[in-house]
């Protein structure tokens, strides 16, 4: 077995779990301006942005077609979305930046 379809193998449920928004309900969420306003960034684009843009790529990608590059980035969007769950603040999620650069990662804990 190759190395992609071992590290495949270890996040492919973690992913399904982790990533809960749709490719078009994604790329809606990264059109507005609160997406583009979250997150950290050197001036430009914001690292949890530049993410969403590439986790929507990757869930219209086949299965069988994702390459190790993209598998290791599945891995990190588990790693990410994981460790910001674990920060949930109190109360009232909805309309808070945690949640907000949680859906550039393309999980919403509010849906």
């Amino acid at each position: 077995m190759s190395e992609r379809d071992e590290l495949l193998d270890e996040v492919w449920d973690d992913w399904r779990e982790s990533v809960t928004m749709a490719p078009a309900d994604l790329e809606r969420w990264l059109e507005t301006d609160d997406s583009r306003r979250v997150g950290d960034s050197d001036g430009g684009e914001s690292t949890g942005h530049r993410s969403g843009r590439r986790i929507v790529r990757l869930l219209r990608t086949r299965k069988n077609d994702l390459t190790l590059d993209d598998v290791r980035w599945m891995r990190k969007v588990v790693g990410y979305v994981h460790r910001h769950l674990a920060q949930r603040p109190d109360g009232d999620v909805r309309e808070t930046d945690w949640r907000y650069s949680l859906m550039n990662w393309g999980h919403d804990p509010a849906a």
